[in-house]
């Protein structure tokens, strides 16, 4: 019996494989269980067409041994073998695939049949943690059975079996454990059936092995029999291939559970086959709560990914936008293109397409949760809302068209929430912007002298409490065609002619005052003026065009954007005692208007949640200038 040699550069190409085309060791069984069962798709298909004998579904099955003593795995399973010469075509040259041979015989018909192997190497795999690899194996077409071995590199030999059952037995002898390696650790029972579990438990044949069991010893209550009992390692069937008539909420929530590590149930079940260029099975959660690092920078988003029901890898990112990226579930599906480990995605245009099916698929379960149920939408926007308001904001606004009606704001309109479509449905006929005011809370924002004036005219004011609020309709710019304003807004115009006549006639006459307040403020204002905002309040800080006060609150916390400020203005309103105040300080001291001019001006800051420079001479100030009103 001689010794054949691997074509196709067989010592460098395996070599490769071995050790850099696969990640991790635990992949073999995958790899191995999944050419096995190929092998029992084509004995049962080529059944059917009554190539060779017929067999039945509940004859197919694959079986798993281990033996310890003797450091070996060993994977039986009962389809369709191989012949001398497949022996010689499938393993003898690395990376052809019988499988792929197979697969491209069916495509002109209609079958059943999920041939996941189309590469070819996974085989090999197994030399990541074996020393020797038998192929022992029984075609079912009535040709001898035969053994295949290697140890590697050095090649391989081909020899005549007795064996007598259709179906081909794989033995792993391991290599021995190194101080850096633990090969042992998969001959033990509790290691095979994680694996089965994380990457074969949809193949849709039984995997079986014989585990051991504890039983109590008749003759001794304190004593126990070890005792071996076959046990199936699969549940076999997926849940997301089941109907979904066939399915309970109950069935769908466990299953999420159980697979996802939560708690809670979803608030939101997707469930969808779909069928076409790329066709697939999709079943999608979106969690009730977010996660606790779902806004930090380790949180790893993505979807799980199945190929015909075989595990391929746990977080497909590229199936997943930055703007759902808190959606989690699978995605199987037989027509991606995977790379020759299958372990990770190749960048084609199935996997664009799969990727914007799925998008779509999100948003309308997320409009239609929106439209029918508001409760569990505006919970879910109180989860989530905010990575939705990133996404717009980190694409510059090129996501605007397709996230803007998910968008919810508390607003003045009985402090509920509600969507820019229903701010636009009610505004008045002479509102010609959207209004909106920042701050930390809805209650602080309450308490801005600001809002007065836009309330005064009966128009609707958004509550805008996160941080990136502003920045968001900045890429906005406008929603239907209505621009966002502040309500601190530089150019705010809700004057009538008649006061806005009476208020250029007052900063007229005050100039001068004006003037030397900006003056005295120099450094901290870009101006000082009299308000056409302000209703009952004494003064306000707004800002001109750029950086608005809120930002400045904002950029201030991030330390790669030191000294950004907002071109502050003070605001006086001609029509509170305090104006006529400074009128005769001005009269009578003019350097005594400074003090007035700094105290109303951290009276500001103060308000609008800004800090101030030196709180024990703002204190000192006010004390000086009580004693001074007596």
């Amino acid at each position: 019996m001689s010794k054949k040699q691997f074509k196709a550069e067989s010592k460098r190409l395996l070599d490769l494989m071995i050790n850099s085309i696969y990640t991790n060791q635990e992949i073999f069984l995958r790899e191995l269980v999944s050419n096995a069962s190929d092998a029992l798709d084509k004995r049962y298909y080529e059944g059917l067409t009554n190539q060779i004998d017929s067999v039945s579904r509940d004859d197919l099955s694959i079986h798993i041994d281990l033996d310890k003593e003797n450091r070996t795995i060993t994977i039986t399973d009962t389809g369709i073998g191989m012949t001398e010469a497949e022996l010689e075509n499938n393993l003898g040259t690395i990376a052809k695939s019988g499988s792929l041979e197979f697969q491209k015989k069916l495509e002109e018909g209609q079958n059943d049949v999920d041939i996941i192997g189309q590469f070819g190497v996974g085989f090999y795999s197994a030399f990541m943690i074996a020393k020797k690899l038998i192929v022992d194996t029984k075609p079912a077409n009535n040709e001898p059975a035969n053994i295949w071995e290697s140890e590697g590199e050095d090649g391989y030999t081909i020899q005549a079996s007795n064996k007598e059952s259709i179906g081909t037995k794989i033995t792993l002898v391991l290599k021995e454990d190194t101080e850096d390696e633990n090969y042992s650790q998969f001959l033990e029972e509790y290691k095979i059936k994680e694996l089965i579990k994380k990457y074969s438990d949809y193949v849709r044949y039984p995997i079986t092995m014989e585990v051991t069991k504890y039983i109590p010893d008749p003759t001794d209550e304190e004593k126990t029999i070890e005792t071996k009992e076959e046990q199936t390692l699969n549940s076999m069937v997926p849940l997301w291939k089941k109907r979904k008539s066939e399915l309970t909420e109950e069935d769908y929530n466990e299953f999420y559970k159980s697979k996802f590590n939560d708690f809670q149930d979803p608030a939101k079940v997707i469930h969808y086959n779909v069928e076409g260029n790329v066709s697939y099975t999709a079943l999608l959660y979106i969690p009730k709560k977010a996660p606790y690092n779902f806004y930090n920078g380790d949180f790893e988003a993505g979807l799980q990914l199945y190929s015909k029901g075989v595990f391929i890898m746990d977080k497909a990112k590229e199936l997943l936008p930055d703007s759902y990226r808190f959606v989690t579930g699978l995605v199987d599906s037989n027509d991606l293109s995977l790379n020759i480990s299958r372990e990770i995605l190749q960048q084609d245009r199935q996997v664009k397409a799969l990727a914007n099916s799925i998008e779509k698929k999100i948003h309308k379960a997320l409009v239609d949760m929106l439209e029918k149920e508001r409760e569990a939408y505006e919970e879910f926007f109180e989860n989530f809302g905010l990575n939705l308001k990133f996404d717009i904001y980190k694409s510059y606004g090129f996501n605007k068209e397709k996230l803007q009606d998910l968008l919810l704001y508390k607003s003045s309109n009985e402090d509920k929430y509600t969507t820019l479509k229903e701010y636009v449905s009610r505004m008045k006929e002479d509102q010609k912007a959207i209004y909106f005011a920042s701050g930390a809370s809805v209650e602080e924002i309450k308490k801005s002298p600001a809002l007065a004036k836009v309330l005064e005219k009966g128009y609707e004011i958004l509550y805008f409490t996160d941080g990136v609020d502003e920045f968001v309709t900045q890429m906005m710019q406008a929603y239907e065609e209505k621009p966002f304003k502040s309500v601190t807004s530089n150019d705010l115009d809700l004057e009538t002619e008649e006061e806005k006549k009476d208020r250029e006639t007052k900063t007229e006459n005050n100039k001068d005052m004006l003037t030397k307040m900006k003056e005295d403020l120099a450094g901290q204002v870009v101006d000082v003026r009299l308000s056409s905002r302000l209703t009952d309040d004494p003064v306000c800080l707004v800002a001109e065009e750029g950086v608005s006060l809120e930002m400045e609150k904002i950029l201030s916390l991030n330390p790669d954007n030191p000294g950004i400020k907002a071109s502050k203005v003070l605001e006086i309103n001609p029509n509170h005692p305090i104006f006529e105040t400074l009128q005769a300080v001005y009269n009578k001291d003019q350097e005594k208007l400074k003090d007035y001019a700094s105290v109303l001006y951290n009276q500001a800051l103060l308000i609008e949640g800004l800090p101030i420079e030196d709180p024990t001479e703002y204190a000192k100030k006010i004390v000086e200038l009580m004693v001074a009103a007596k």
